[in-house]
């Protein structure tokens, strides 16, 4: 019997890691196939406190991943199947076997959605990016294009002003998602310039972004514009499939915990990061509710010894 086990290896589950083993817990860890979460593919941060210099996020995760292994936490490289509660315990089960355990704490992120072309792969942290308060300051006097129409997207684009040249938005549809009044304010920003209905076919460039190939989608006409980065902000998908008969979870799949807590309505399950989390999604705030998420779950076991 284990008395916490982790599923996931970004800032949350680390942090979460860090602070069980520090407890003597001996917690265990999920890591998945790519340990270090989304943001080891981010080529530089230099947003993350205590790095004055610019770092890459694949480094900060290795810092990660080193204290917790400092501290004893086991990790095990591979993906988590499934997680079942019999009222009382929890079965984890993995490749290497099923694991039981007094407590879980998901960690497992959103993913930001991507652009279904092929070459977005190829650029993405590479000019491409899916967040625009981690990457913007890096396209100061730089030429951008935002892709989505809703809120998100509109606000991304005001954010994009105080640091690019030009803000160019695409959205598929010649109609936004978005409040009329964001969509009102982007258009008054005279930075920001249009694209239409269209949709990226293509991305160019030779190591990093140098521009795009735009589709309209109702001509079928085409253009090459030229820009040095790409922010996608189509929406986030919640890695919540594993909980979704022990936790609650809102419209768009996120994992809904107690006000003040990372408790869910299964008792010993907590959930941290940004699989919780549809509003802020940086790293330092996963950190910060992995460690919460850990404080609730050694909480949660004293209460089980106290009973």
């Amino acid at each position: 019997m284990e008395n916490v086990i982790i599923i996931g290896s970004g800032p949350a589950g680390y942090t979460a890691a860090i602070y069980t083993a520090r407890a003597l817990l001996r917690p265990v860890l999920f890591e998945g196939r790519v340990p270090g979460g989304q943001l080891v593919v981010s080529h530089e941060v230099e947003n993350y406190p205590a790095f004055p210099a610019t770092i890459s996020g694949a480094e900060i995760m290795q810092l990660f991943r080193q204290q917790a292994e400092r501290f004893e936490a086991r990790l095990l490289t591979e993906e988590v199947e499934r997680i079942t509660h019999d009222g009382t315990h929890f079965q984890v089960q993995a490749p290497s076997g099923t694991y039981a355990g007094a407590c879980v704490i998901l960690a497992t992120g959103a993913e930001a959605r991507r652009l279904p072309i092929p070459t977005e792969q190829k650029y993405y942290g590479r000019g491409v990016s899916g967040c625009a308060t981690c990457d913007g300051a890096f396209f100061r006097g730089k030429n951008v294009l935002v892709v989505g129409g809703g809120n998100t997207a509109m606000e991304d684009a005001a954010f994009l002003t105080r640091f690019a040249s030009t803000v160019t938005m695409v959205h598929r549809r010649d109609y936004f998602r978005a409040a009329p009044i964001e969509v009102a304010k982007a258009r008054a920003n005279p930075k920001i310039k249009w694209r239409v209905p269209y949709a990226i076919e293509e991305i160019y460039g030779e190591t990093v972004v140098q521009g795009a190939l735009l589709k309209h989608t109702e001509t079928g006409a085409t253009e090459r514009i030229a820009c040095d980065g790409i922010f996608v902000a189509i929406g986030h998908e919640p890695q919540s499939a594993l909980v979704k008969e022990l936790a609650d979870l809102d419209q768009n799949g996120f994992v809904i915990v107690r006000p003040g807590s990372t408790a869910t309505r299964t008792p010993g399950l907590f959930a941290c990061g940004d699989v919780m989390d549809p509003l802020y999604k940086q790293a330092v705030t996963a950190a910060g509710t992995g460690c919460m998420a850990a404080l609730d779950a050694q909480r949660y076991l004293e209460s089980l010894v106290s009973a």
